[in-house]
């Protein structure tokens, strides 16, 4: 298989990962729903639903760079982070003194 594809396909499990990954909070109502109303069709077809809209929530956290925002925020406070960008701009100012 080619690298091409590979990342095709990763790219894809991407979406959807990052998609239930912020729609998580959704599965737990499903499962009550399932659980209390019995209708296992329904509840299929619901949780259908769900899988499919957890793919376009992920793509559209990706298409409009809600990700880059995610790790920016992250980045803000990862102490080694802070500490590399504050060596980095010490390192620049001398490099243009």
């Amino acid at each position: 298989m080619k690298f091409k594809t590979k990342y095709k396909i990763l790219l894809l499990k991407q979406y959807f990962d990052k998609g239930f990954g912020v729609t998580n909070y959704f599965k737990y109502i499903i499962a009550f729903f399932g659980l209390a109303s019995r209708e296992i069709s329904t509840t299929l077809w619901i949780a259908f639903a769900y899988g499919i809209a957890c793919f376009i929530v992920g793509w559209a956290w990706f298409k409009f760079d809600l990700v880059k925002v995610e790790q920016e925020i992250s980045n803000d406070y990862n102490i080694f982070v802070q500490e590399t960008r504050k060596k980095l701009r010490l390192k620049s100012e001398e490099t243009f003194k």
